[in-house]
């Protein structure tokens, strides 16, 4: 709610900042878009308008990065402690980093947790850390023989807020039931190399258009919207859900949310409309794959209609190692409005892949068969299986609220004979009804595909279930003692020990001498203005992984070797004149994509945007 009130501040008030800093003199703000905007509109210059309109969305998604991370769970910088306050054998081992934050799970359910999703917002201190793309390290305890082990995770995001990076991290958690288990965030490490973790999560493709897969299924999102299209399990069987025919001229996809129809059933908006996302944001790695998607469902003739009327906003999230997945979902009403009906959650699979269904209770029971008529609009679960193959598929809802609608139905029979296709889940939060502005109807649903033993399947859904909407607890206590603490092997890569830290270090030094020369005059090196993401050196030779600002320069060679008429050493040239290093590889990344939040202060002064970190 601040940062909304802080926006419409911001759109009301000429040259005010979010964040406080004065406008920067070669930018322009958002106000200052919109009144230029609403000039060229009442002028007719509609296509000065457009451009006006572009500009103003990509300044918005600037702002956007430099927003500070919600609080919710958040362990503060204060819970910080040195590497020498662990015992010496975990000191030893963790050579190389200065500091970590200990975090404590607490299991309070019941249930075993065994690769269990944790997101741990952190927060560090400026002076402590340089990249976290780098540096964390996720370290656990094993309360058996007290020895360390590193375990695979993951940066989601990064914001450098006033003095402190602000980070969300990601790894999968063990925690036997009623009991707690303790990890150590280590980070602090100059030398430092991305982690490169071995899992079974793999992504391919490019933007939203992905092909996500782990041991259990693989999932294809459409190249052109980037819905769910197709779901294919890992069984024996190779059960592939898909929806085919000619849908409504849109591609099928299995997944059909979000839409609405507006009063009166003159038209049906739905996001699968889209030619291609409004808005999206995607992040890969080798815990997790988020991909979120936002904006106004389209008309089927789009753009002759365009209402901005209700928003929606959907993220996929898949993970390692589990044979769920999840999606989130918002769709706000933003100005007043009246439907005839609106869909939140529906799936359409085309073929007989299964011949039984299942529902869920509120207190998470599984049924199988239709539910009865006094449950359809009180459903918490809806599925499908086989009797013979035993292959399910099944929606978990684990949450399902609207604020400001008090009336919201939890429907969504599932039936197996849907015309023309083959089985159809469809759930309607509300139908034939006036909306206020400022209503949120907000979902949490997740999707498994698995095997349904007979005995054991009800079960273990349910089990399932319970575990979802009993997360983990996740606090920042201090550790108990750890008598007889021990040590196998050590933290750090070969890359990232003191023996190799002096020529590393040089080989940084060097690429502060490189520039973009396209900034002309500004001292701004690629090093502080964070197109350089990894450096590793070994028997001579140095690997320098970059990136470059946006799409709209994809050509890295620039940066690399010298030529066109360039009067400084690029990458290689610089990074050959170091004693020790015999030979320069440098590749490139798109992922993740540069955001101001790679940009030290050196380089924000050096590009006159005012920064309230402390200088480097």
């Amino acid at each position: 709610m601040q940062m909304a009130l802080k926006l419409i501040a911001l759109l009301l008030i000429p040259g005010a900042s979010m964040f406080g800093a004065e406008p920067p003199t070669r930018s322009d703000t958002v106000a200052e878009k919109i009144r230029l905007l609403e000039d060229a509109y009442k002028k007719g210059r509609h296509d000065l308008a457009m451009s006006l309109a572009e500009s103003l969305k990509d300044t918005l998604m600037h702002e956007r990065h430099l927003a500070p991370h919600a609080t919710s769970r958040r362990l503060d910088s204060a819970s910080t402690k040195p590497v020498s306050d662990l015992p010496s054998a975990w000191m030893t081992w963790a050579n190389g980093w200065t500091h970590f934050q200990p975090i404590s799970l607490t299991e309070s359910a019941g249930i075993d947790r065994v690769n269990e999703p944790v997101h741990a917002r952190i927060a560090v201190s400026h002076s402590l850390m340089n990249d976290p793309w780098r540096e964390i390290r996720v370290v656990r305890i094993d309360s058996a023989n007290h020895t360390l082990r590193e375990i695979p995770s993951q940066v989601m995001e990064h914001v450098r807020f006033q003095n402190e990076h602000q980070c969300e991290v990601v790894f999968l958690a063990d925690v036997a039931a009623n009991s707690s288990a303790h990890y150590l965030i280590f980070f602090g490490n100059a030398n430092a190399e991305l982690p490169a973790y071995a899992t079974d999560l793999k992504a391919e493709g490019e933007g939203y258009a992905l092909d996500v897969q782990n041991h259990h299924f693989k999932a294809r999102l459409s190249r052109q919207m980037g819905q769910l299209e197709r779901l294919t399990s890992k069984r024996q069987h190779g059960l592939e859900l898909y929806a085919g025919g000619k849908g409504h001229g849109e591609p099928p996809s299995i997944d059909w949310a979000h839409d609405y129809v507006d009063k009166g059933n003159f038209q049906k908006l739905r996001i699968k409309n889209w030619a291609d996302c409004p808005n999206y944001e995607v992040i890969r790695g080798p815990v997790c794959v988020r991909v979120r998607r936002w904006g106004f469902p389209h008309s089927p003739v789009h753009p002759l209609y365009t209402p901005s009327r209700m928003h929606v906003d959907q993220t996929y999230t898949f993970y390692a190692r589990l044979p769920h997945f999840f999606k989130n979902g918002a769709m706000e009403v933003v100005k007043d409005m009246e439907i005839a009906a609106m869909r939140d959650d529906e799936w359409v699979l085309s073929g007989y892949s299964f011949d039984e269904t299942l529902w869920i209770d509120r207190h998470g029971k599984v049924h199988e068969g239709n539910p009865p008529n006094e449950k359809k609009n009180d459903l918490w679960g809806v599925g499908f299986f086989h009797r013979t193959s035993r292959d399910a598929f099944v929606a978990l809802w684990l949450e399902h609220t609207a604020s400001g609608f008090p009336a919201i139905q939890h429907g969504g029979s599932p039936t197996l004979h849907y015309e023309g296709h083959g089985q159809l889940w469809s759930r309607y939060p509300a139908a034939k009804t006036p909306l206020k502005a400022g209503t949120v109807f907000r979902q949490r649903n997740c999707y498994l595909m698995t095997d349904y033993p007979e005995k054991e399947g009800p079960g273990r859904i349910a089990s399932l279930r319970q575990q979802l909407v009993n997360p983990l607890k996740i606090d920042g206590r201090p550790l108990p003692d750890f008598l007889g603490a021990k040590a196998v092997g050590r933290l750090a890569r070969t890359g990232e020990t003191e023996t190799a830290g002096p020529l590393k270090h040089a080989v940084w030094q060097a690429l502060r001498d490189v520039k973009d020369e396209q900034l002309y005059k500004m001292d701004a090196n690629i090093v502080d203005m964070g197109y350089v993401y990894d450096v590793q050196v070994e028997d001579g030779i140095a690997t320098v992984l970059v990136t470059m600002p946006h799409r709209g320069r994809p050509v890295h060679e620039f940066l690399v070797t010298q030529g066109g008429g360039r009067v400084q050493d690029g990458i290689q040239e610089r990074t050959l004149r170091v004693p020790g290093i015999q030979d320069v590889v440098v590749n490139f990344t798109w992922e993740p994509a540069w955001t101001i939040n790679r940009v030290t202060a050196k380089a924000r002064a050096a590009l006159e945007i005012k920064s309230t970190m402390p200088p480097k």
